[in-house]
C-alpha cells in the first residue's frame, strides 16, 4: 500500500521563530510544576470517578473486622482505577502544549481493565484472608506471635501484587510472566520493593488515623510514588526484557 506523500510548504524565517517558541513555551519549572498539578488533579478525578461505586460503599460500612470480605469486595474497582492512573501518569509528559491526562487515563483503564483486574483480585484475595486470621488469632487459641509471620506474609503479598499492578500496567506479558517479573524484583531491585512497602505502611497508616477519604483524596500522589520509585524496576524491564 502506498502512502500519500504529504504535501511540503517552503519553510520561510518565522517558522523557525514560532517553532523555538512552542518548544520553549511549558519547558520551564513553573510551568513544568503547572503541568503537573493539573495532571494529578484530572488523574485523581478520574480515578474517583472510576473506583466510585465501591468507595461509596465502603465509606458506609462500619469499621468492624466482620466487615473484611465487604471491603475487599468494594475494593476491586480500585484495581483498574489505579492502574489507569499509573499509565497516564508514566506516559504524560510535563508540557503545557502537550498535556492529554484524561485521554491517556481511559486509553489505560480500557487496555489494562482485564488484565490490571487478574492481579488486583488474587492480591485483594490474599490480603483478606491474612487480615481475617489476624483479627481471629484470639478466637483461633494461637500465640500472639503467629501475627508476625502473617504480617511479613502480607507484606509480601502486598509488595507483589503492586509491582505485579505496575508492570501489567506499562507493559503487556502473560499473567504468569507478569507475576514471576513482580516476584523476581522484589530481589532484583530491593530498593523498590522497600519503597512500595514504606508507601503502603504510609497508606494504612494515614487510614487507620485518619479514614479511607483522605486516602483517596491522594490516590493520584500515591499512583505518582509508584511509577517514580518503580522507575529503576520499569527501566529493566524495558532494557532487558522488552524487544
Amino acid at each position: 500500500m502506498v502512502g500519500r506523500e504529504p504535501t511540503v510548504r517552503p519553510r520561510t524565517a518565522g517558522d523557525g521563530v514560532s517553532t523555538a517558541a512552542r518548544r520553549d513555551f511549558g519547558a520551564g519549572p513553573l510551568s513544568r510544576g503547572a503541568a503537573l498539578v493539573y495532571t494529578l488533579l484530572v488523574v485523581e478525578l478520574l480515578l474517583l470517578l472510576c473506583a466510585a461505586p465501591g468507595l461509596v460503599a465502603l465509606f458506609a460500612l462500619e469499621r468492624h473486622a466482620s466487615n473484611l470480605p465487604l471491603v475487599a469486595v468494594c475494593a476491586v474497582p480500585l484495581g483498574p482505577a489505579l492502574s489507569a492512573a499509573l499509565y497516564a501518569l508514566h506516559h504524560q509528559r510535563l508540557d503545557l502544549t502537550e498535556l492529554h491526562p484524561g485521554r491517556l487515563f481511559w486509553r489505560g483503564y480500557r487496555t489494562n481493565l482485564a488484565g490490571s483486574l487478574l492481579v488486583w483480585m488474587p492480591t485483594l484475595l490474599w490480603l483478606t484472608v491474612i487480615a481475617v486470621n489476624l483479627v481471629n488469632l484470639p478466637a483461633a487459641g494461637l500465640p500472639g506471635w503467629w501475627s508476625l509471620p502473617l504480617m511479613l506474609v502480607g507484606a509480601g503479598v502486598a509488595v507483589v501484587g503492586v509491582n505485579a499492578l505496575v508492570i501489567t500496567s506499562l507493559f503487556t506479558f502473560r499473567l504468569r510472566d507478569v507475576l514471576r517479573l513482580a516476584g523476581y524484583f522484589v530481589l532484583r531491585t530491593p530498593m523498590v520493593a522497600v519503597g512500595v512497602a514504606l508507601l503502603l505502611a504510609a497508606a494504612t497508616l494515614l487510614t487507620l488515623v485518619v479514614s479511607e477519604a483522605a486516602l483517596a483524596a491522594l490516590a493520584s500522589v500515591l499512583a505518582l510514588a509508584l511509577v517514580r520509585g518503580g522507575g529503576p524496576m520499569i527501566d529493566v524491564i524495558r532494557r532487558e526484557f522488552v524487544q
